[in-house]
């Protein structure tokens, strides 16, 4: 696998680190989250990251807590830090007193339809328009929509051919009529070579960076949240679907989700399911407004 980290002025130390990174083929996406951490750990002892004690270590979790850095932030820190205490430099030991921060589990912000199609109708040109639409359509992760490879798609099946999915597993998305044409015509428009979504050098993808600056434009435009990214247009997905009474566990296998925990969560965001169902004391004989000695009005009729 090639490394995508930039090789201008690498240190022997970096460029170990990328090596172990590369061996054990990180995404890329993953090699630039575990290089920026160790960069946040040199910029704060303000010396080499290797030189590190794990008093230094508890020092700097302490700092990003009282920084106000949130919790998936510290987690991922914490994650890779161990990677290059344990791997790359050979001293597990030092990292003894970083620990994970429990992170409280929200719910996934839902668009209504209505405004899915707005931010749709905003984007700013067919690219962003077609991949949007992949985001939303078939419920694909940023990092999916913008590694979607022409031949990726299959027409004929009406099937998106996801590779290297989250955990680094292939599966096959959904492929609709609509977003088939959203595809062609975007595709009669630039002629992309591999990547559906190539990026400014017009043969890698564009990166993720890039869809979330497209979606947050397209957002604005529409008058919507800042909030909205491309992960609320999978959340939206996911939730629309179990709204038209899609089974969860077709769902849990579009989404590519492991656990069927993960994919029941939208319950509790699918309206429609919510208002729908009876309460209980609904069920229950009418209960109309009684009378002073405690029988109901019109007992005694």
């Amino acid at each position: 696998m090639t490394s995508t980290i930039p090789r201008k002025a690498i240190s022997p130390l970096r460029q170990r680190m990328i090596n172990d990174m590369a061996v054990r083929n990180f995404v890329p996406d993953t090699q630039r989250e575990y290089i920026r951490a160790v960069k946040k750990l040199a910029a704060f002892l303000k010396r080499s990251p290797d030189t590190a004690t794990a008093e230094d270590l508890r020092a700097f979790q302490l700092h990003l807590t009282e920084t106000g850095t949130n919790p998936p932030t510290i987690n991922a820190t914490v994650t890779a830090l161990r990677f290059f205490f344990k791997v790359t430099i050979d001293k597990p030991e030092t990292t003894r007193h970083l620990v994970f921060v429990y992170e409280p589990r929200k719910l996934p912000r839902v668009l209504p339809p209505e405004d899915v199609l707005r931010l749709l109708e905003a984007a700013p040109n067919p690219k962003s328009k077609a991949a949007l639409s992949v985001a939303y359509g078939a419920g694909l992760r940023a990092m999916e929509v913008v590694a979607l490879k022409v031949t990726d798609i299959d027409s004929q099946r009406m099937l998106l051919r996801v590779e290297m999915g989250k955990g680094r597993k292939d599966r096959f998305a959904m492929l609709s009529p609509q977003l088939l044409e959203l595809l062609r015509d975007w595709y009669r428009i630039a002629r992309p070579r591999i990547y559906m979504f190539p990026g400014r050098d017009k043969i890698g993808p564009m990166t993720t960076r890039q869809l979330n600056r497209i979606c947050h434009m397209a957002a604005e435009l529409a008058g919507l949240p800042k909030w909205v990214g491309p992960h609320t247009l999978r959340h939206s997905f996911a939730t629309h679907l179990l709204e038209s009474n899609i089974d969860v566990r077709v769902i849990q296998v579009l989404l590519g989700h492991a656990k069927l925990d993960t994919t029941a969560r939208y319950t509790q965001v699918a309206t429609n399911l919510i208002r729908d169902v009876m309460s209980p004391l609904d069920r229950l004989t009418p209960l109309g407004p009684r009378s002073k000695d405690g029988r109901k009005d019109g007992s005694d009729k």
